[in-house]
């Protein structure tokens, strides 16, 4: 599926383009902004070069990664990446990762929350999947709340999981079954 387009109120989730870079690099680059992911701040170099993969990848097909801009739908600014990857290995293409990150002066204000149940609509109203999860830092306390209100369940917890900053850290994984988010979207 190319292009996507994923609609909201307050935030839009769309393919990136290479004039996102700099936008991207606000966030990635940014050490508060990537505290809690799995990597450290990213130079313009390494984001540039994300984008390229990423424009790449939404390409191919089957398509099986949907690494897309999370943007004001007044403006079109991006203030996130969003990321829905399909589970290829064991599970028949059922079931995705996701996985977002905001520009820090967006916080607080249910855009990251607008930006998880977009991803979720993508992946079960548009791709039929069947279980999407997300693994979160245990010290983010933000997207534990954040998955919670939107109906995932913790499954518990990966033990150093990820080497980030020369130190080993733990993951706690949330997720969501269809039945689940049929239930919560119709409340």
């Amino acid at each position: 599926m190319y292009p996507v387009t994923v609609k909201g109120d307050r935030v839009s989730l769309r393919e990136f383009t290479p004039e996102d870079v700099d936008a991207v690099l606000a966030i990635y680059g940014d050490p508060v902004a990537t505290r809690h992911l799995s990597f450290e701040p990213r130079t313009r170099e390494q984001v540039q070069a994300t984008i390229t993969a990423v424009t790449n990848a939404a390409r191919a097909e089957p398509r099986t990664e949907y690494s897309l801009a999370a943007a004001l739908p007044s403006t079109d600014e991006v203030i996130g990446f969003a990321r829905l990857a399909i589970d290829t290995q064991h599970s028949g293409q059922n079931s995705a990762q996701i996985g977002f990150a905001l520009r820090p002066d967006t916080w607080g204000q249910g855009l990251g929350t607008q930006t998880v149940e977009l991803l979720l609509t993508l992946g079960f109203d548009h791709l039929g999947l069947h279980r999407i999860w997300g693994a979160r830092s245990p010290n983010n306390t933000a997207s534990d709340h954040l998955m919670r209100k939107l109906g995932m369940i913790v499954e518990g917890r990966i033990r150093h999981h990820l080497l980030i900053r020369g130190a080993w850290r733990d993951s706690i994984v949330h997720s969501i079954l269809e039945d689940e988010w049929q239930a919560t979207a119709q409340s």
